[in-house]
């Protein structure tokens, strides 16, 4: 597959569009943020749709409060924040930010590679919809969120051992709880 070849989708190419803000934003993190853009992948250039900057995970949330608040990004939106397991490789994980400038219909994704027991600091005072994403993190990869206001299972029962999502994970294990988890009454009580 070439990489250059135009591949149309509802909104037409996201490289004619985009690709001249796009170029000049990752321009400005390299420039403003020096090593600590480890390494970027272009459309156009790499198999990608959108641009990937890699970041330190020393200045990951400084990078994402810069792409949300200065002029020429607003990436106002957290349009999703997910991880993958790169085992064997090292470091093991790769948290992936995508984000979405909804005044423009720009796209950006922000990654951090992170070891095996590295807590990461939260984006929750960034984007309030982070809580339940990286609750979600949390939860499949068991990778750990400084400074997040609710870090617990969100999709298993909390008695439930082990992370989904990891490449170490034995999918043939089943985990049968027979009663169900008591209702938290202290969660009832916030609604009123």
């Amino acid at each position: 597959m070439n990489v250059n070849t135009k591949v149309r989708g509802n909104g037409g190419s996201w490289l004619e569009k985009y690709g001249a803000a796009w170029a000049d934003q990752v321009g400005r993190l390299k420039q403003t943020f020096g090593a600590d853009v480890a390494e970027t992948l272009m459309p156009g250039r790499e198999l990608t749709d959108v641009p990937i900057v890699y970041v330190t995970l020393g200045k990951l949330l400084t990078v994402l409060r810069y792409a949300k608040t200065q002029t020429g990004f607003a990436y106002s939106f957290l349009a999703d924040l997910t991880a993958i397991d790169l085992r064997p490789e090292a470091p093991l994980f790769e948290l992936v930010y995508n984000l979405f400038a909804p005044a423009h219909g720009w796209r950006l994704r922000i990654k951090v590679r992170i070891a095996e027991g590295t807590t990461v600091p939260s984006a929750v005072s960034l984007w309030k919809g982070a809580n339940w994403a990286e609750r979600e993190v949390f939860d499949m990869f068991g990778i750990a969120f400084a400074d997040h206001p609710d870090l617990r299972r969100i999709l298993n029962d909390p008695r439930f051992q082990g992370h989904p999502l990891r490449k170490d994970y034995d999918f043939r294990k089943y985990q049968i709880f027979n009663d169900a988890d008591p209702v938290l009454t202290r969660l009832l009580d916030e609604e009123k």
